[in-house]
């Protein structure tokens, strides 16, 4: 999940997107549906077994709660949460590849979760690939523990992947 390559001799080379990317703030609104097209280019981008534009649209019908991430007028990022009783699911976080490794995702997931803590919530699940471990390693410094497995969860290009539940306690005093 780097914004950067590395140049033949192994040092790290970090594209001008990157680090115009690091410069300029973003801001958080909540997502429309206008927002699908900006959305959906980045999760065609991001992954080999996206949601559908119907996935999103459904969530937002649903009033899901979701979050874009905006930068210089530009959808760089997104994330979205379903709620049910005093529990929530962070169902999508992604930031375009282009800027990942560069703290948007982290800013969506915290996001998300002040927006579960808003409605009550006081467990958090996710469901990550064991295949990303730079998703993980966000997901265990934010606060989350693996709870167990979701066998053959995931599409994968031999077959299925398992997916790692993870989840997390939200206590009204964070």
């Amino acid at each position: 999940m780097a914004a950067a390559a590395c140049d033949a001799g192994g040092v790290a080379v970090v594209s001008a997107r990157a680090i115009d990317a690091a410069a300029a703030p973003a801001s958080l609104r909540p997502m429309r549906e206008a927002d699908l097209d900006a959305v959906m280019a980045i999760e065609l981008r991001a992954y080999p077994f996206p949601w559908t534009r119907g996935i999103f649209r459904d969530c937002l019908l649903a009033d899901y709660p979701a979050r874009v991430l905006v930068q210089e007028g530009e959808i760089i990022g997104y994330g979205m949460l379903s709620v049910a009783a005093d529990e929530a699911h962070v169902l999508n976080v992604c930031a375009a590849p282009e800027v990942q490794g560069l703290g948007h995702g982290r800013r969506l997931l915290r996001a998300l979760l002040q927006l579960a803590r808003g409605r009550g919530v006081q467990r958090v699940f996710l469901e990550v690939r064991p295949s990303n471990p730079t998703a993980i390693a966000l997901y265990h410094a934010e606060g989350f523990n693996e709870i167990g497995r979701r066998p053959r969860y995931y599409p994968a290009k031999q077959g299925r992947e398992d997916a790692i539940v993870m989840a997390m306690e939200l206590f009204a005093d964070e």
